[in-house]
């Protein structure tokens, strides 16, 4: 379930801002995003895995916390990010 190393990789680099970011509010919502896809399928194969279940929910309410983040401080980036990746339509 967790990311692969060229996965994460690659998620860093398109949505990072410059070359060394790793850590801002568009590539932590974007891996995210890519591990919630990843415990979705997980449980939809395994419907009684309720840990896996809780971490779903965790990180749900992370990832919806940076998004109000971003939307505060930066709307066209949030714009932008909803867009990429495909979220509230």
């Amino acid at each position: 379930m967790a990311l692969l190393k060229e996965e994460k990789a690659a998620i860093v680099k398109k949505f990072a801002q410059g070359k060394n970011d790793t850590g801002s509010t568009e590539v932590q919502v974007a891996l995210l995003t890519s591990k919630i896809k990843a415990l979705t399928e997980h449980l939809k194969a395994n419907d009684k895995d309720n840990s896996a279940r809780r971490a779903l929910l965790v990180l749900v309410g992370k990832r919806k916390s940076l998004l109000a983040y971003l939307e505060r401080k930066d709307r066209d980036a949030y714009a932008k990010l909803i867009a990429e990746l495909g979220l509230r339509k």
